[in-house]
């Protein structure tokens, strides 16, 4: 079991930035990937960025080049640095983990971009 727990959502206006936080239970070390996905009313939840073990970083093509996903394996924490922010980046963002086999979901934050 790894228990996941997100902050640093939050109102903010259009090219302003936030940077969000997910704190793992379990050591990162041990962790295979951790990630930020998102899910915007009425849409499907999506990859936003993850980061493996071993460094290695994806992103959505929608994020390259204004978020930034970094890691503290001291703090088993994952962040995820937005900048330039668009109100199409309104959603509630979720950290995910992979641990051995399996899937673990944060409870999500919201994250809302006036115009």
């Amino acid at each position: 079991q790894v228990q996941l727990v997100e902050s640093g959502g939050g109102l903010v206006q259009a090219g302003g930035s936030l940077r969000l936080s997910c704190v793992a239970s379990r050591t990162a070390f041990n962790i295979n990937v951790m990630g930020w996905y998102r899910q915007a009313p009425g849409k499907q939840r999506e990859l936003v960025a993850t980061i493996t073990r071993g460094g290695g970083i994806n992103y959505a093509e929608t994020v390259k080049g204004r978020f930034t996903i970094s890691r503290d394996i001291t703090k088993n924490t994952v962040y995820l640095q937005m900048n330039s922010l668009k109100p199409e980046d309104t959603a509630v963002y979720y950290c995910n983990v992979l641990y051995l086999a399996y899937t673990y979901w944060g409870q999500g934050t919201q994250v809302t971009v006036s115009s």
